[in-house]
């Protein structure tokens, strides 16, 4: 969106462009990857499916609402109200310059997914543009098993290696040691600040990065065509029920 200029922009949406994909993140420790693993993998994803599900990418909200890792070094995390305030805005004035459907591709966790699913009902329901709020490590949970034969975690096998796919430069494996991750306790029953670690895994025993290049090139094919299929199926359907 931010490469193009108004007149442009007036010719093709909404007549040629009814989608836009907005990427979230945040900038929080990710084991050995790069910081901003949160916001370098929607931004990927939605160069990589643009084409395919026509739409036109937003430029990304970067800064996000962190939690227990805003302590770690280059981490950040902006009040929830500040938070939620700004996204509402930018949905809202996405709304306004004619798009149909507002796909939020967010790369975070924590308490930024249910931020993000309110204001997804919430600016429906405000402006009638329909919107769908994709939590991709959550929805392709299948594909990493499928593709790792376990579980992953917060910069576990399956963040990792999506990121190593983008660019293996922003995966420092030689840093790596097992003994950096923490499995995650069951919820709500800690309250750690900061979180002793910053590779967190969702199940004992399993989700440690292995850093197999030609695993997480087929890892995040496989990522990004099921988010792809499921935007293209969610619109369809809208379309189907005159929404």
């Amino acid at each position: 969106m931010e490469r193009i200029n108004w007149l442009e922009f007036a010719e093709w949406v909404p007549a040629k462009i009814k989608t836009v994909l907005l990427p979230l993140g945040t900038l929080e420790a990710h084991g050995v990857a790069a910081n901003g693993a949160d916001i370098l993998a929607p931004i990927a994803l939605a160069r990589e499916m643009a084409d395919r599900v026509n739409a036109m990418i937003a430029p990304v909200v970067a800064y996000g609402f962190t939690g227990v890792l805003d302590a770690y070094p280059g981490s950040f995390t902006i009040p929830e109200d500040a938070y939620r305030a700004y996204v509402r805005a930018v949905m809202v004035g996405l709304a306004r310059n004619k798009f149909k459907n507002i796909i939020l591709l967010n790369g975070h966790g924590g308490g930024q997914t249910a931020i993000l699913s309110a204001l997804a009902q919430e600016v429906g329901r405000e402006t009638g543009v329909r919107v769908l709020a994709v939590n991709w490590w959550s929805y392709c949970s299948d594909v990493t098993r499928q593709i790792f034969g376990e579980d992953g975690g917060h910069a576990g096998e399956n963040e990792t290696a999506y990121v190593m796919a983008i660019d293996p430069s922003l995966v420092q494996k030689e840093r790596y040691q097992a003994d950096m991750a923490t499995s995650l306790p069951p919820p709500n029953t800690w309250s750690a600040y900061p979180f002793p670690s910053s590779i967190m895994l969702y199940k004992e025993g399993e989700g440690y990065p292995k850093f197999d290049l030609a695993k997480a090139r087929i890892y995040f094919s496989k990522v990004n065509n099921k988010v792809a299929t499921l935007i293209e199926e969610t619109i369809r359907k809208w379309d189907m029920a005159g929404l």
